[in-house]
């Protein structure tokens, strides 16, 4: 396979990513056969799983523009994956030019095209590392040289958790970046699942393969969300399906009836 230009030298093109999945899901560019092989396997067991990682990105926009309504204007947004249009330097910044955002990421890939992308904006700045060590992402170069943590900062997990298992405790390393924040921070989360009952037999096939073919995903229910959100005041409606939080148009809606496996949340640090 011949190795695209914004492809750094040292990424194996034959072995799929969360990030380039999932910039496949959403129409980007940026990604292999190999991405695009296990993307549309999923699809062909799930059709609806297109929907759902848009749903995610919607959520993302409206959260974020919410946000700004608070008065927010520093964002932390971790697992940001590729840019694609709607991200949140794009979203934040055409409401207030001085908008801060940090990017993080372990993706090599998304590291990079992000950096192009976002070269001469000084007010944006991209960091690879791994999230699951809050330690090293607030005492970066990256993070301490833009964002003023006596201030409120948002910080963002979208579509992130469900890559993080129970035994590698999510609830501290949520813990790891809530006690740095500021009072009247935020934490804004979506997070793929579905409460028991619910689950399909397409839900188990695409969770098998994800599995196995990318990485293993830990899917929650409501009560286990909320949970996450220990040290936050949720903020209204509380951890609700994608498309219930905030919509903004009947687009924002799903029509299908059937619950989306997803859900998603803001909180408050008092």
């Amino acid at each position: 396979m011949e190795r695209p230009n914004w492809a750094p030298g040292d990424i194996d093109l034959e072995r799929p990513s969360v990030a380039r999945v999932y910039d496949y899901w959403l129409g980007g560019a940026h990604n292999f056969a190999a991405d695009r092989a296990v993307g549309q396997k999923a699809l062909d067991f799930m059709p609806e799983l297109r929907e759902v990682i848009l749903n995610h990105r919607a959520f993302l926009r409206r959260v974020v523009r919410h946000l700004l309504d608070q008065g927010v204007r520093q964002f932390l947004d971790l697992g940001s994956g590729i840019p694609t249009v709607g991200n949140v330097h794009e979203i934040a910044q055409s409401a207030d030019p001085d908008a801060k955002v940090v990017y993080v990421d372990v993706d090599p890939v998304a590291v990079a095209h992000s950096r192009s992308l976002l070269n001469g904006n000084g007010r944006v700045t991209v960091l690879q590392a791994d999230v699951r060590d809050p330690a090293a992402v607030l005492t970066s170069p990256e993070a301490t040289g833009l964002l003023d943590f006596d201030e409120p900062i948002a910080v963002l997990m979208i579509a992130l958790l469900h890559f993080v298992s129970d035994d590698e405790d999510p609830a501290g390393i949520i813990g790891g970046y809530r006690d740095r924040l500021a009072p009247g921070s935020f934490l804004a989360m979506s997070h793929a699942g579905w409460e028991a009952d619910e689950e399909t037999g397409s839900y188990r096939a695409v969770r098998t393969m994800y599995d196995r073919n990318v990485t293993p995903m830990t899917y929650r229910n409501k009560a286990e969300i909320t949970q996450l959100f220990e040290g936050f005041e949720l903020v209204d409606p509380g951890v609700v399906r994608l498309p219930a939080w905030h919509p903004e148009s009947p687009d924002d809606l799903d029509g299908t009836g059937v619950p989306l496996p997803a859900f998603a949340a803001l909180g408050r640090k008092a």
